[in-house]
């Protein structure tokens, strides 16, 4: 019951996945990631979104590299479009 006042009221799982974006984006101020700090502490959901946006980060930073030797032209990116296109159509 405490925890979900706790949870609740000091910080939401909406706005503390929202300061994990941001804290992915730029910095944060102390204040903000210790409110985030805490409701990671008593929120396991948030914590396990915290672990797979790293993960997903991580991944996201290697293709850009790697991707960066490598230049995709207009007709790679208007076929992938289109593949997409398709697939949303059904």
């Amino acid at each position: 019951m405490l925890k979900k006042i706790i949870h609740t009221l000091f910080l939401p799982c909406s706005e503390a996945t929202l300061l994990m974006e941001k804290r992915n984006a730029k910095n944060i101020s102390p204040m903000e990631n210790r409110k985030l700090a805490v409701h990671l502490k008593i929120c396991k959901w948030c914590k396990a979104y915290e672990s797979k946006l790293k993960i997903l980060d991580e991944i996201f930073k290697m293709k850009f590299y790697q991707n960066k030797e490598n230049i995709i032209d207009d007709i790679e990116i208007q076929d992938f479009k289109d593949k997409m296109i398709k697939k949303l159509d059904f």
